[in-house]
């Protein structure tokens, strides 16, 4: 069971990243330190844009952007730090303190 918790956890994390490393790539494209039309700077993107836009497009639906700006990774970190404590008392702590 604690290995399954352990997984679970390292793969929130990871997705965590994936999230940070998102919205850093967008905002250099904001601020146009990185050039979109670069092949490279495009396949980063896309590939950032499959792995977070299935959890990202539900929740845009409910959390309007406010100022210009899209809180959605903002929700969707919180959520993760909320799931990783949850399988942190269901998997790693075995006698629920």
């Amino acid at each position: 069971m604690m290995a399954l918790g352990q997984l679970l956890h390292l793969l929130l994390d990871l997705y965590l990243y994936v999230i940070i490393a998102s919205v850093v790539a967008s905002w250099l494209i904001a601020f146009e330190v990185i050039n979109i039309r670069n092949p490279q700077a495009a396949n980063l993107m896309r590939l950032l844009n499959k792995i977070t836009e299935p959890v990202f497009k539900p929740l845009r639906k409910y959390i309007p952007p406010i100022g210009g700006m899209d809180l959605t990774p903002l929700v969707v970190i919180l959520g993760i730090y909320i799931l990783q404590s949850i399988v942190f008392k269901i998997f790693m702590n075995p006698y629920g303190i």
